[in-house]
This record gives structure tokens, sequence and C-alpha cells, in this order.
């Protein structure tokens, strides 16, 4: 069973200084607004979010449908946007696992796995003992996907009253959080050299290849950071 004390331990979170509740619901709230727009009915927004739970994820989707494109072609462009999950997790399990824990948590909160609820996650799984990380997760996890959920919602019924400028202006909020949140992250010279490589490439490749930006610009900033500052891990 899901210990209580630190599943609302980590739920709480979600209304704390640096909860990224308010940059979230914004994000998810165009999210609503745009499914609306492009013709879901209420219970499919309510799905992909529920479902899916993935901003840029989602977006692919709408775009994809928008267009026309086949649901095969959907699945593989979301499944690659998602990918950058892979990562994430790699880094985030080895702290929750104990061997008194079963595996259905595990398996059960990976659905919940986004930057937001990761960056949390690593700001304070070494404040809770590793026998209930799991838990401790599993809350931070459920607070963050509700919001998700809940903002959706609101932003489909409050679709009419939101033109295109202020859509765009909501779900750049959640980026900007994530930035903002991951520089407050940043422990070492690698991690520094990755995000600052990362904001001068991604711009550069942009005037080159606008669909391959973000793809290309990330993977050198990243090679890059790794050599020059990865081995030796010296605090910035």
């Amino acid at each position: 069973m899901i210990n209580l004390k630190y599943f609302f331990k980590g739920f709480k979170l979600i209304k704390g200084m640096d909860s990224p509740a308010l940059a979230l619901g914004a994000s998810f709230l165009a999210i609503g607004a745009l499914l609306k727009d492009i013709g879901f009915n209420v219970q499919q927004s309510f799905f992909s979010t529920f479902f899916t739970y993935a901003l840029p994820g989602q977006l692919v989707m709408a775009e994809s449908f928008f267009v026309g494109a086949s649901l095969i072609n959907i699945f593989v462009a979301v499944w690659l946007v998602n990918v950058r999950l892979y990562p994430m997790s790699v880094s985030l399990i080895p702290l929750l696992k104990d061997k008194s824990q079963p595996r259905w948590k595990y398996y059960l909160s990976c659905h919940f796995l986004a930057v937001s609820s990761w960056l949390i996650m690593k700001n304070r799984y070494q404040s809770i003992d590793q026998k209930y990380r799991i838990d401790f997760w599993i809350g931070i996890g459920i607070g963050t996907w509700g919001t998700a959920i809940f903002s959706t919602l609101v932003g489909y019924f409050l679709s009419d009253y939101l033109n295109k400028d202020m859509m765009i202006g909501l779900a750049i909020v959640n980026p900007v959080y994530f930035t903002c949140m991951m520089i407050g992250a940043i422990k070492n010279r690698s991690i520094g050299l990755s995000v600052l490589l990362g904001a001068i490439l991604g711009p550069l490749f942009f005037l080159v290849s606008p669909e391959w930006s973000i793809l290309y610009g990330g993977l050198l900033a990243g090679t890059l950071a790794f050599f020059l500052g990865g081995k030796d891990d010296r605090p910035v």
C-alpha cells in the first residue's frame, strides 16, 4: 500500500513556493482551448491529458490531427517527442528504488513523469527516507497530473473567451518556468554549460532548419557540455 503520510507530503508541494501548478495550469488551459478549437469534444480533451500528460506531445498530436495526418503518423510523432522522458526516467528511478517496495508502484508512477514533477523530486529526494521516496513521488505526480487535467477542462470551457495571442502566451508560461527551474537546479559545470549552449545553439540552428533546430541544438549542446565539463563534475 501507499504510505499516505509521504504521499500527501508530496501532493502538498503543488501549492509550495516553487510549485509548478500555476505555470502548468496556464499551459494546459491553453491546450484545452486549442483542442476545442480543432474539433475535440470534452471527453476527447479530457482523455488527451489523462492518458498522454505531455504538453509537447499533445501539441504535436493536435497539430497532426488538424492537418489530417494518419493515426500511425500521429502515434510515431508523439512517441518521438516523448522520448525526451527516457533519460529523466533513467536518472530518477535509481533514487526511488527500494527492495521493500512492490514493483507496481514503479510501473504506476512512470505515468506521472514530467519535467515539472521531475525537477521537484530531484530537489527534494535527499530529505526523504529511501524506503518512502516512491510514495512521495506518487504524491507529487498525482498532484501535478491532476492540475493538468483540471486545467485542460477549464481551458476547454473558457475557449470562447481566449483569442490566439492569449493562448500562445499561456502556452509558453510552462517552458519559461522550466527554464528558470533548470537554472536554479544547476549544480555543476556540465549542466550549466548544457543550458547556456542550448540557449545559444537552438536559435542559431533555427535559422538553418526551423523544424529540427531544437533537436540539433540540444544534441550538440549536451555533447559539448559533456566533453567540456562533464568529467570533473565541478560545482559552478
